[in-house]
């Protein structure tokens, strides 16, 4: 009996196999894992927190007249990951949206203060183009043949705050630093291609920062506590390895040498530094590994080097930050177009803590009507929400607080309470 039964479960031992398997995933998590940085967590929340609000703001900004037919934009919500009403979710930004109700319908367009926003953003775009050619050039000038395609481009040019179309606002304007290439004769095969290298350009963060302080060695910073013995001794090994900066040819070097690994670190942390909020998704980075002969492991590579790169897996997507960029959680500089996203971030906000307080008040009525006693504790929380929306626009950025926004049971309620129905909540809902 004993015997039949171990033949039917199969072997105790695990095979070989299995144990290679084991090994191997544990290998891949290993090479993921990086000390939490709650400062740079809380950062790149914050980045995020207007992220739906913002692609909802551009869909009305498409539609004629700027306004919008709830029921059109209900079935883009699936579009922005997004479940639940979308005349609910409007109302929970009074400040952002305005909803009124014509011709048995209800529409949307966007509130006075938002568009004076969008107004403001235009106007830091056109007083940007200079900063925006500099960028461009820059990225084509680090690539191997001095092209790329524009649908790569297109990855990036959220983080490197290019306007839509670019390509006919830059490219098209400046025929002597760029042309647009299209040897196959299809939409996604069109490049763009450098036509004049400009010496001004082919100067990175790293030397600029050198030249400033008076080195005249380009060297990079180590942000990390001293307490972090191991990683320094790294650092400072590493930073024996002469400079080589990401506009040379690199092709001199040895494959898998240190001077091809610090090349290669120098442009990752070149093309970081042209982007917004310094920072980029690494699967996008990724794609530009054949443009800019990056190693096919580039995780590998971003996770050797902790002082300079932070790698987080906030919201399930693998970002990379630079850590000298941040003091804390905050930007040490910041650009126009930065200054004008955080407005709307406040805008947003707002309107939240208004919708919060008016619905605690709103619940208090009710049970007062119905005679249930009102409990002293949810005074105090009524009152505590209104002092916390007063002193603070980061009621979401909580992932690292017990109760905060990012736990899974209180991003539940949230979600049951932000679309006042009984859809459940999916763990890969967007969250602003």
């Amino acid at each position: 009996m004993l015997t039949r039964l171990t033949h039917r479960r199969g072997p105790v031992i695990p095979s070989l196999q299995k144990l290679r398997c084991l090994s191997l995933l544990h290998r891949t998590f290993s090479l993921w894992s990086m000390k939490k940085d709650p400062d740079l967590e809380s950062a790149l929340s914050r980045n995020r927190r207007w992220i739906v609000n913002n692609q909802i703001k551009n869909i009305i900004l498409r539609y004629p007249n700027q306004e919008i037919p709830i029921a059109s934009l209900q079935k883009k919500f699936k579009t922005l990951d997004l479940k639940g009403k979308a005349l609910n979710w409007l109302r929970k930004y009074p400040s952002c949206f305005d909803v009124t109700f014509t011709g048995n319908e209800h529409r949307c367009h966007l509130s006075k203060r938002m568009m004076s926003l969008v107004e403001e953003e235009e106007s830091v775009r056109e007083s940007q183009e200079n900063a925006f050619i500099c960028r461009l050039a820059k990225l084509l000038m680090m690539s191997v043949n001095k092209r790329i395609n524009v649908l790569k481009i297109n990855e990036l040019k959220r983080n490197l705050g290019f306007p839509d179309d670019y390509v006919i606002r830059i490219v098209a304007k400046y025929p002597n630093l760029f042309r647009v290439v299209n040897e196959g004769g299809r939409r996604s095969s069109m490049e763009i291609e450098l036509v004049h290298w400009d010496p001004e350009f082919a100067v990175s963060t790293v030397e600029i920062a050198a030249r400033r302080s008076g080195n005249t060695r380009p060297t990079f910073s180590c942000s990390l506590p001293f307490s972090w013995v191991k990683s320094w001794e790294r650092f400072r090994e590493f930073d024996l390895v002469p400079y080589f900066s990401p506009y040379m040819d690199h092709r001199e070097l040895v494959e898998g040498s240190k001077e091809m690994e610090k090349r290669n670190v120098g442009l990752v942390h070149e093309v970081l530094s042209l982007t917004l909020w310094k920072k980029a998704s690494i699967v996008k980075l990724g794609h530009f590994r054949r443009e800019f002969a990056l190693p096919d492991r580039l995780n590998v590579l971003l996770l050797k080097h902790p002082g300079i790169f932070y790698v987080s897996n906030k919201y399930q997507i693998y970002t990379v930050l630079l850590r000298e960029a941040y003091v804390g959680s905050e930007l040490v500089e910041k650009d126009p177009l930065v200054v004008v996203k955080e407005k709307f971030g406040e805008l947003m906000q707002e309107g939240l803590h208004e919708y919060n307080q008016r619905r605690c008040l709103i619940n208090m009525e009710k049970r007062r009507k119905k005679g249930v006693p009102l409990a002293r504790v949810d005074e105090v929380k009524c009152k505590r929400r209104r002092s916390e929306n007063a002193d603070s626009d980061d009621d979401e950025d909580g992932d690292n607080k017990p109760g905060g926004l990012f736990d899974p049971e209180e991003r539940k309620r949230f979600y049951k309470v932000l679309f006042d129905d009984d859809t459940s909540w999916n763990s890969e809902t967007v969250c602003v």
